[in-house]
This record gives C-alpha cells, sequence and structure tokens, in this order.
C-alpha cells in the first residue's frame, strides 16, 4: 500500500524503515531537515510541504498515518483535511488521549473520512522490526489496512480492540501497567543499593532473563543501560512521563476501578523530579532504552 507518514520522529522514521522493508510505498513529511535527510538516505521520498506530499497517484484511497505528539493532532488534521476525499483514512499511531480520538472520528465522519486510532507499542525497535498495534475504528477499515497492520507488527503483535477510542484506550492502559511494572523493578534494585552486598547490576539482569519469572523486555532494556554505566551514576532521577498514567488515573476515578499500584507510580514519577533515588535512575534508564526517553545528566 501506499503510506503518507507525517512525523519522522525515532518512532515514525523507524516505522518508515520497516514499511519500505515491506515492500510497502511510504512517503514521509516533516518540518526538521535533518529527519528527511535520513530517510532520503534510505531511500524514501519526503516532504516538507502538504501540497506535494499528499498528491493522489492513483483511485485508491488516500493513507495518511500520524506519528506525532497528541497536542499536535487536531492542527495536522485540520491542514490534512483540505487534500482528502471521501473514504480517505487517517491512522493517529500516537499516545492521544482515548476520548479525543473518539472526538476526532466523529468530526472526521461528518466528512465521511475514516479515523483510525492505532496505541503503539515496542518502543523505537518495534516500529522497526516488529511493533505491538492495537486498532480502533470501524471494522471495514480495519479490514482494509490488516495487510498493513501484519507486516509491519511482531507475530501476533496486531489486533482490532473494538471501536472507534478503544485502541487508544487499551494503550493508555498499557502503558499504565507499564508504569507499575518499571516502578517494580526500580524499587527491586533500589532495595539491592542500599543493601552490604556488591551485586554486578547488568549480570544479575542476564540471570533473570535467563527462565526466571521476572524475565521481561524492560529487565533486559536496564541491563542494556547497565551495560553502558553500572551504577546509572551520569544520571538524575528524574522520570518524565507521556500524560497516559494520569489519563489512566483520571479513568479509574470516574469508573470507581482501584489501581494503586498503577496510581503510586504515576505519583513516583512525579516526585522524582525534586528527590534522585536509584529506583528512579532505574525506571529512567530503561525508558531510555527502549522508547529514547531522555534522561537528564548529572551536572559536572
Amino acid at each position: 500500500m501506499r503510506i503518507h507518514l507525517i512525523g519522522l520522529g525515532k518512532m515514525g522514521a523507524n516505522l518508515a524503515l520497516n514499511l519500505k522493508d515491506k515492500k510497502h510505498e511510504v512517503i514521509g513529511f516533516d518540518l526538521n531537515d535533518q529527519a528527511r535527510a535520513q530517510l532520503n538516505k534510505a531511500g524514501i521520498e519526503t516532504h516538507d510541504e502538504l501540497a506535494s506530499f499528499l498528491v493522489r497517484k492513483d483511485h485508491a484511497r488516500l493513507i495518511v498515518w500520524l506519528m506525532i505528539p497528541n497536542g499536535l493532532v487536531d492542527q495536522v488534521i485540520e491542514q490534512v483535511i483540505p487534500y482528502l476525499n471521501e473514504k480517505d483514512i487517517i491512522i493517529d499511531g500516537g499516545n492521544s488521549n482515548f476520548n479525543k480520538s473518539i472526538e476526532r472520528y466523529n468530526k472526521l465522519k461528518e466528512l465521511d473520512i475514516d479515523f483510525v486510532d492505532v496505541g503503539t507499542s515496542g518502543g523505537t525497535e518495534g516500529a522497526r522490526y516488529g511493533a505491538c498495534l492495537m486498532v480502533g475504528g470501524t471494522k471495514e477499515v480495519f479490514e482494509y489496512l490488516k495487510p498493513v497492520y501484519h507486516d509491519v507488527s511482531a507475530k501476533d503483535g496486531y489486533g482490532y480492540m473494538g471501536g472507534p477510542g478503544s485502541g487508544h484506550f487499551v494503550k493508555m492502559v498499557h502503558n499504565g501497567i507499564e508504569y507499575g511494572m518499571m516502578q517494580a523493578i526500580g524499587e527491586g534494585f533500589e532495595l539491592i543499593e542500599a543493601s552490604n552486598f556488591d551485586v554486578d547490576y547488568e549480570r544479575l539482569t542476564k540471570v533473570w532473563n535467563s527462565g526466571s519469572i521476572i524475565e521481561s523486555a524492560l529487565v533486559g532494556y536496564i541491563g542494556n543501560a547497565f551495560s553502558k554505566d553500572a551504577k546509572l551514576s551520569e544520571i538524575q532521577g528524574r522520570i518524565d512521563d507521556s500524560g497516559e498514567g494520569k489519563w489512566m488515573v483520571e479513568e479509574a476515578l470516574n469508573l470507581e476501578v482501584a489501581i494503586p499500584v498503577i496510581a503510586q507510580s504515576l505519583f513516583t514519577r512525579y516526585k522524582s523530579r525534586d528527590e534522585h533515588k536509584f529506583s528512579e535512575k532505574v525506571v529512567a534508564a530503561m525508558r531510555n532504552e527502549f522508547g529514547g526517553h531522555a534522561v537528564y545528566k548529572k551536572k559536572k
């Protein structure tokens, strides 16, 4: 299929390369000269003007895939709409609030333009070699795009979650669970760090990731971080958040569902902006390894 991809950051650029590898025709858009240049070197056509980017090649439905922050989605949709026809498709593959996704679906439905919300997991490596995709929208559009999802996903790594908003809803829950899992790993290392034992953390993560019950990608990511900085001495314990943990806690309050572990892990992220414990360094390092999220270096 021909995919018009907007947003060529870490995730978008890797998704573009993944699509190209799977023999899809991908055209990229980004205002950043360096981002475009990197994909040009890989043989991918890129643009910085919508008029040249959204040229319709044949009579097939035009597919515009957004890999941009939630705060930019409405603005970009407004800019894209004049180039679209009935039955064209906008895919939002970023971390958007599911309520906003439902609003966007309903607004575009009035124009007979299809909107799909795709929760995307797997980090930058997943985007490049096999993502995990949680798809919301109409079943008809899911079936139409199924060959693309199949090609860019890990084995069994995509699925139809339900109606509009469901893809981003389950991705929100996914990220909340991720918060809790990372916090538990971080607190475990905090206890080891406070003990009298001189444990080699890189070796420990290899042992844990070789048949233990807590074997996981997250343990592997922190193992990678320890291989670069054995005690994480070069970074601060400050952890940013994407907003999805907050959305999940808000939704839990609305539905009167108790999620104490996830709520506490969110509050810990807020607290980390003032305090710098080892557990918070571990979580920050994990996020950097799988998603390229910012870490804050210690001041010399």
